[in-house]
């Protein structure tokens, strides 16, 4: 429980230098960490199909904030900070390197199902739903609805990122001052 309250005070502390840095890509970056320990905070809380989806938004989405701020505000091109920038980013693969060789061990054999519910589905799922692939009795019958809410998140952070990036219907600088002259 005392991780939850740990990760709970990370969110807060992510959420409160987000609102008061004065740079702005470094307020987007603050607001990835946010939805990245979220992410985290799903698996603790043994919910994997939440945190895969929040996690797949996040991305989406930092994408997008990253993208509309790269056009404001620069900061990384005109400070020269690129050995900090570089060194910064080596260190988060080693650490990313070092939690994942702690995990994998950690994780049951294939086949071994942890929760109790994963054991129902296995030996019930073929009498219940009548599917002979078990995934997808699953995925249709027995969690429906929170299949359809996750595609519909996941279909909506499409779209969002969609909007932003695409290009036609935009006029370039060039454009504008011409029809202006006109």
């Amino acid at each position: 429980m005392i991780e939850l309250y740990l990760l709970l005070v990370l969110m807060i502390v992510g959420a409160i230098i987000a609102i008061e840095i004065q740079d702005l890509l470094s307020s987007v970056i603050a607001v990835g960490a946010v939805g990245l320990v979220l992410s985290i905070t799903f698996l603790i809380l043994k919910a994997p199909d939440v945190a895969i989806t929040q996690l797949v938004v996040e991305i989406l989405c930092l994408m997008i904030l990253i993208r509309a701020t790269l056009k404001k505000d620069l900061p990384f091109s005109t400070t020269g900070r690129w050995f900090l920038n570089t060194l910064i980013a080596l260190c988060f693969i080693a650490m990313f390197l070092m939690l994942f060789a702690q995990c994998v061990p950690e994780l049951p054999r294939f086949g071994h199902p942890i929760m109790r519910v994963a054991r129902i589905y296995l030996d019930q799922g073929m009498l219940k739903t009548g599917a002979a692939n078990i995934v997808s009795s699953v995925i249709l019958d027995f969690r429906a609805f929170d299949t359809l809410g996750e595609a519909t998140i996941l279909f909506t952070a499409v779209i969002g990122v969609l909007a932003i990036v695409r290009r036609i219907g935009r006029k370039k600088e060039d454009e504008k001052e011409v029809e202006g002259e006109e």
